[in-house]
């Protein structure tokens, strides 16, 4: 058998390993995009319940308001009592979507931290291969 086969020349290396590099940051970028991506979806969904919620405490703010006016002129409490406890419900409703909103749109939780997973993994598989040779 011939060594002229089995090894390769030092320009071969050079050019295989920086065609490797290359697909990698290729990959790694595409991977990057796509979380990216994503996470600006889920950005938007957060905004929505965000206004979801701002609706929500617009109109638990009026009945509150029309459940104290009922509280006070009727005296006879139930219709007031009534509005008293949706208007309540809703208040509870909207803190719930707006904690939500404002805990899915923190930037921990957008940035793309399976790329700098991958990126350091890859770094470590370079810096190992790279070690051994």
């Amino acid at each position: 058998m011939s060594d002229k086969h089995t090894q390769k020349t030092a320009g071969e290396l050079l050019s295989d390993a920086m065609s490797n590099v290359s697909g990698l940051v290729r990959s790694e970028v595409d991977l990057a995009r796509a979380e990216i991506s994503e996470n600006m979806n889920r950005a938007g969904m957060a905004v929505g319940l965000i206004a979801g919620a701002a609706i929500i405490a617009l109109v638990a703010l009026n009945v509150l308001a029309a459940a104290l006016v009922a509280a006070l002129t009727e005296a006879g409490l139930d219709a007031g009592w009534s509005a008293l406890i949706v208007g309540a419900v809703l208040a509870v409703t909207a803190f719930g979507l707006m904690s939500k909103g404002l805990d899915d749109l923190k930037l921990s939780n957008l940035a793309p931290t399976r790329t700098v997973k991958n990126v350091q993994r890859d770094a470590a598989a370079v810096k190992e291969a790279y070690d051994d040779k």
